[in-house]
């Protein structure tokens, strides 16, 4: 009854984080190239994202009790079909985790959905997958290894971090709830309590559509954003950060004295239809960090910056005993795509901001929403609009 009081309380105090959010596009920020259907990552047939969100309690930390602003995001390459894909991943700042990547870079394949949580609790929802493959059936075999993919952020200046709330259920509900089409921002999943530029960050997504020949191709991205320094967050090329920087500013009533501006991190998912192999996945995945640039990312000490990229193309390709064909891109046909991941990366961010509200968390620590408003304003300043 406790946690249904303390649940209902934050509906009163904060019910625009369970209301469905503008994007950023909706409130007139400008944004290169051509989108699909719903603008995400779910834009590339068969992806399907699912998402678990926690949100309880509020005022000081007690250690396992709260307060809770964290969850758990789950992107399924094919849905419920167990078919991997091609993929490969890339670090520009490895001061996170992603568990699974050393058999991806060997055998050129995943073969699990990709998770992502908070910092400490990689663990129960690594565990958690395991279990849902045995509940569902994942795999055919009697016997199988495999080995999940979950990356992290850290959510530990909103969210009551070290009192564990991540459980199996919730990495279930991430997975059990994957969907195709329209996807939820902001304050959901696993980017619930994150921070991002000095505002409030969170999970957000992007696609766009590129046509190379006759072939029309589609790049989805996933980020959850919780990275770099207010000083350096740009939007459309104007300098947000610096003309809002004694706006609207993080309040921490407790913070440690080692916490340097830029710390953080960001994890993106990029997904495509583009018949691309693990070498070329590769350099899909090395081109995020050109889109996080764009917005303010350096890839700062603090910060754990790994992408993952994969393709739903040649669905044939993963075999255990039979031979088999596959389609490869040219790679002199491959910049439409990594022009399109710049752009999807960097849209994907701003709209994770845009979505995000203000959120009070643990201890009082307070991170503010994009002010919509002056945003619009400085792109008029800087005729970036009209």
């Amino acid at each position: 009854m406790k946690h249904l009081i303390l649940s209902c309380l934050l509906i009163v105090i904060q019910p625009s984080i369970f209301a469905q959010q503008p994007r950023a596009r909706d409130i007139g920020i400008p944004f290169n190239g051509t989108t699909g259907k719903f603008n995400a990552i779910t834009d590339v047939k068969g992806v399907e994202v699912g998402y678990s969100t926690i949100i309880s309690g509020q005022g000081k930390n007690t250690r396992g009790k709260g307060p809770v602003r964290t969850g758990v995001t789950a992107i399924l390459p094919r849905g419920r079909n167990n078919n991997p894909v091609f993929a490969n991943w890339y670090s520009f700042n490895g001061n996170g985790e992603m568990t699974g990547t050393t058999w991806i870079t060997e055998s050129g394949f995943l073969e699990t959905p990709i998770m992502i949580t908070n910092t400490n609790s990689v663990g129960v929802v690594r565990d958690a997958v395991l279990k849902w493959f045995v509940k569902t059936g994942w795999y055919k075999e009697d016997f199988w290894y495999t080995y999940p993919v979950v990356a992290e952020t850290y959510d530990g200046f909103l969210n009551d971090i070290y009192g564990f709330h991540v459980t199996e259920s919730n990495a279930y509900e991430a997975l059990d709830s994957a969907k195709t089409g329209f996807l939820k921002e902001g304050n959901v999943g696993g980017g619930t309590g994150m921070m991002c530029l000095g505002f409030k960050g969170g999970t957000g997504t992007s696609s766009r559509i590129v046509k190379i020949k006759d072939s029309t191709y589609t790049v989805g991205v996933l980020v959850q954003s919780n990275f770099g320094s207010k000083k350096n967050f740009t939007i459309a090329g104007v300098p947000i950060g610096k003309e809002l920087q004694d706006t609207m500013n993080y309040e921490f009533k407790a913070a440690p004295s080692y916490r340097q501006e830029g710390d953080g991190s960001i994890i993106v998912v990029v997904a495509t239809d583009a018949p691309l192999l693990p070498h070329q996945l590769k350099r899909i995945a090395a081109r995020v960090p050109v889109g996080v640039g764009i917005v303010g990312g350096r890839g700062e000490n603090g910060s754990g910056d790994i992408f993952i990229a994969f393709s739903t193309a040649n669905t044939s390709a993963f075999q255990r005993e039979n031979f088999t064909k596959v389609e490869e891109l040219p790679n002199d046909l491959i910049n439409p795509l990594f022009n399109a991941t710049v752009q999807a990366v960097e849209e994907a961010i701003i709209n994770a901001m845009v979505a995000a509200v203000t959120m009070e968390g643990i201890n009082g620590n307070k991170a503010y929403g994009l002010p919509h408003k002056l945003v619009i304003e400085l792109l008029k300043k800087y005729s970036r609009i009209k």
